[in-house]
């Protein structure tokens, strides 16, 4: 069942759990959520990862804990932050997919908007073979990605959340200290690769807060994830 929880230090975590065809064993993903959640665009883009050759967990960084407006408060202010109890919970899915007998043994990380955040952060902090981060923020001391996985990242001009120039900004750090990395631009603005599923008279709001899907820049974002994760995990 894709729905399950896993064990974390605070108790059970909610959680997205998508398995490949095939006997395996497969590679695994954790995949992080943006601010709405575990939404079904990103329950999605599991399945994407899933159907791609990955076994991919995406933790419910909102249902693990009580009350939730708190939990909510919470996990937004350490994506800020870099450090509070959300850490905890992605660390304890890689802990649960590296324990499935179903896995190689080599865990990548992925996330989108918030959850790209997420990704750059621990991407630095060891465990995980390969991040992609999907217009993530850089982490407040970016010179930490020094001490990252290997990174693949897609972000857009036209983005209002994303601070300009940060692209390039990781792109240098990363460059510097020669981790590998594919770091793309797109003329698209934030979370063009989210289908957010809002009905048609909404969708003006979209490109007003230039937050809409655009399939041609997410389909050659999503190839070269999975060219990069490939190229690393396998």
């Amino acid at each position: 069942m894709p729905a399950i929880t896993y064990p974390a230090t605070t108790g059970p975590i909610p959680g997205y759990l998508a398995t490949p065809e095939g006997p395996g064993p497969w590679p695994a993903v954790v995949v992080i959520q943006d601010v709405r959640g575990l939404t079904a665009d990103i329950r999605r883009s599991v399945d994407r990862f899933a159907n791609a050759g990955y076994l991919a967990l995406a933790p419910d960084l909102y249902g693990g804990h009580s009350p939730k407006v708190v939990c909510v408060a919470k996990t937004i202010r350490s994506h800020f932050t870099g450090k509070g109890p959300a850490y905890d919970d992605i660390e304890a899915a890689r802990t649960y997919l590296l324990k499935d007998p179903r896995c190689t043994g080599k865990v990548g990380i992925a996330g989108f908007c918030m959850g790209g955040g997420f990704a750059l952060v621990v991407a630095s902090r060891g465990g995980f073979s390969a991040a992609a981060s999907m217009y993530g923020l850089a982490p407040e001391d970016i010179a930490t990605l020094e001490q990252s996985c290997p990174v693949v990242a897609s972000y857009g001009t036209k983005d209002l959340i994303a601070k300009p120039g940060t692209a390039q900004q990781i792109r240098t750090t990363l460059s510097r200290a020669g981790v590998a990395h594919d770091i793309k631009e797109y003329n698209v603005g934030h979370s063009f690769m989210n289908d957010f599923g809002l009905p048609r008279p909404l969708k003006p709001l979209e490109r007003l807060a230039r937050m809409e899907f655009s399939e041609p820049e997410a389909e050659d974002s999503w190839r070269r994830v999975f060219t990069f994760f490939d190229q690393h995990l396998t």
